[in-house]
């Protein structure tokens, strides 16, 4: 498939994506192996919703990610792996190894029970593995369920009990830095509360001690002596479902997010290649886990379908030291590199040392994804791993969208840092007052909301259509709400500025939390920060902020003076924070966001009942920040 090359050939393709998508979509859709083509491009509503994209189309995702590239690209590496230690050999898998090694696991899920519709549950380390579990469900036709190796056994039993799986995917442990983790354990305990699961069957990673159930368990390895190397693809409709995967809400428990076969497959490839602007020779490195939505679309689905070598990483950033990141990079001659900006404030922390020992002169594109990116933030990452060559796409999306929708295209769109810039083609979104009214023009400022379908979209929210009506359709009639607010400038770029449940009214003046931790972070000493509200007797609400110093012992009021001073300087008096509790961490989910319910509950004074925190990565972070420990 052909990407775009200019900013006016995408100015070009963007109009005619609004201005005919079923001409633009169907032009984009015919470069992939289909079974069937499909009768019409799309039929959609909003109000219940319904959308269906490429209707009676059929395919295998699996097809076009694998099969199809067999004859030009056998030998060329589809997945590197990376372990966590340095010292263990990684490995590189070819198109035609891929290949065959999920058409022998899809035989292995067969000749445990798995059919077509089955969900199918993954919880797994980041081992090649996981990728070929992953593609093996697909081409089955069975709905994979992957849940993060690092959620403890309830989140894993609600969530396999929630998708009614009946076959779990396992490994017997995970290296993760210094520490072994046994998965097993944590599944035997999960699967205590789990009927439906039939068959669970064990990768050998890491060779500890466990427990297996006659009749239940089965090694991934002595399954696979059984089977061939032969699957031929299941045929899908392409509005057969390809995966859920639960998403945490506000309230309630997570959310089953669902999306389908062939829009999907449409939309990965076609966001991957023209955000990054891919080329053939191109190494690209995704570092998050297949566990998120980020790790679907842009590590496994997206980088396969375009034919690229994508590369999957066991290990953290600062494992055995900061500079893990840059020698990976360094090693496989890395071009395409898409982290978090967690992950980058984390290693801004150790300066330049455990960068410079490292030629990142490979390096093309850098991406950001997960939240908006602080402009220290973007700055520290063009000039000391970019060394000012590199575009940054900062992208926005979300698991709900599939793929991403706002970014700018490397190399094409114009940088400005913290703007996720322009609408992909076939993207329109709007930003609308609370009433639900468009707001038009540019130098505005509003609620994001997406007015037409796009191929990657949500189709439904596991065994509830109505929450899914409720939470993405209801706010707004006609609209897909994505739950942010946003600032559109006078280029036309787009800015987000925090979720609508994380704005902050102060006197009347509407402030998006991220743009009140960008400023706080322009801070020298200043980490990490979050913003949340909490009731004003006379401002109505007043801004409470969390920060981390890079040295906690540096904590005075004098500091606390010197960051409302940068805030006025940065953004202006009103943004001053009323409160500011230096912390030594927040409490973030182990996805890497940070749970503001629990500091917006902190700073009102009301910690009887926090919720579930069964998420977080480290709960204690939570008693120390009530306790007002630093």
């Amino acid at each position: 498939m052909d990407k775009i090359n200019s900013f006016s050939e995408y100015q070009e393709q963007y109009k005619k994506s609004v201005d005919n998508p079923d001409a633009f979509w169907s032009e984009q859709a015919s470069t992939f192996l289909w079974k069937k083509k499909w009768d019409r491009v799309l039929d959609w509503e909003f109000k219940t919703p319904s959308v269906n994209w490429f209707i009676n189309g059929k395919l295998n995702i699996t097809e076009n990610c694998l099969d199809r590239h067999l004859d030009t690209k056998a030998d060329k590496t589809a997945i590197i792996w990376e372990p966590n230690n340095p010292d263990e050999k990684h490995k590189e898998i070819t198109y035609k190894e891929l290949h065959e090694k999920v058409c022998r696991f899809s035989n292995v899920l067969k000749a445990n029970g798995a059919k077509k519709g089955d969900r199918i549950c993954l919880y797994m380390p980041m081992v090649p593995e996981l990728a070929i579990a992953t593609l093996a469900c697909a081409r089955i036709g069975a709905i994979h369920s992957v849940v993060f190796a690092g959620f403890s056994a309830k989140a894993l039993s609600d969530r396999i009990n929630d998708a009614d799986c009946n076959i779990l995917v396992t490994s017997d442990g995970l290296y993760r830095g210094k520490k072994q983790m046994c998965l097993k354990d944590i599944v035997d305990d999960a699967l205590q509360t789990c009927p439906t699961i039939n068959s669970c069957i064990v990768l050998q990673r890491t060779g500890q001690q466990i427990t297996m159930k006659d009749g239940r368990d089965s090694w991934w390895h002595e399954e696979d002596e059984l089977v061939n190397s032969i699957c031929d693809a299941e045929i899908m409709d392409s509005e057969d479902p390809l995966f859920v995967l639960y998403t945490s809400g506000s309230t309630g428990k997570p959310k089953g997010v669902q999306h389908h076969c062939g829009g999907y497959m449409v939309y990965a490839e076609y966001s991957f290649r023209n955000v990054f602007q891919y080329n053939e020779d191109d190494v690209y490195w995704c570092t998050a886990d297949i566990g998120w939505i980020t790790g679907h679309t842009y590590i496994v689905y997206g980088p396969l379908l375009a034919g690229s070598t994508t590369i999957m990483f066991e290990g953290v950033p600062t494992y055995p030291d900061a500079g893990r990141f840059w020698e990976v990079c360094e090693k496989f001659k890395v071009n395409l590199f898409y982290t978090a900006p967690t992950a980058i404030r984390a290693l801004q922390v150790y300066g330049t040392e455990f960068i410079d020992k490292y030629d990142l002169s490979s390096l093309k594109t850098l991406g950001s994804v997960g939240e908006p990116i602080n402009e220290e933030a973007w700055d520290w990452y063009y000039k000391n791993i970019g060394k000012e060559n590199c575009w940054i796409v900062d992208t926005w999306w979300q698991t709900e969208t599939g793929g991403i929708m706002i970014s700018p295209l490397a190399h094409i769109t114009k940088m400005k840092p913290t703007f996720a810039a322009l609408p992909l083609p076939g993207i329109q979104p709007c930003l609308v007052d609370p009433d639900g009214k468009e707001i038009l023009g540019n130098d505005v400022q509003g609620n994001l909301c997406i007015k037409y379908p796009w191929p990657s979209m949500i189709r439904t929210t596991y065994g509830d259509h109505e929450r899914c009506k409720q939470v993405y359709f209801s706010t707004y009639p006609g609209m897909y709400f994505t739950g942010d607010g946003c600032r559109r400038d006078e280029d036309g770029f787009y800015r987000i500025t925090g979720r609508v449940d994380d704005v902050i009214n102060v006197s009347g003046h509407r402030m998006g939390t991220a743009e009140v931790e960008n400023g706080i972070n322009e801070h020298s000493r200043v980490v990490e920060s979050a913003v949340v509200g909490f009731p004003h007797e006379i401002k109505g609400q007043g801004i409470y902020a969390y920060v981390i110093l890079e040295d906690i012992n540096a904590a005075s009021d004098n500091l606390r003076k010197e960051i409302l001073s940068t805030i006025t300087k940065e953004i202006g008096p009103i943004a001053k924070p009323d409160k500011i509790q230096f912390v030594s961490g927040l409490p973030k989910t182990r996805s890497g966001k940070i749970m503001r319910r629990i500091l917006r509950k902190v700073a009102e004074g009301d910690t009887s009942s926090l919720g579930d925190t069964s998420t977080l990565l480290d709960p204690s972070i939570v008693a120390e920040i009530i306790e007002g420990k630093v």
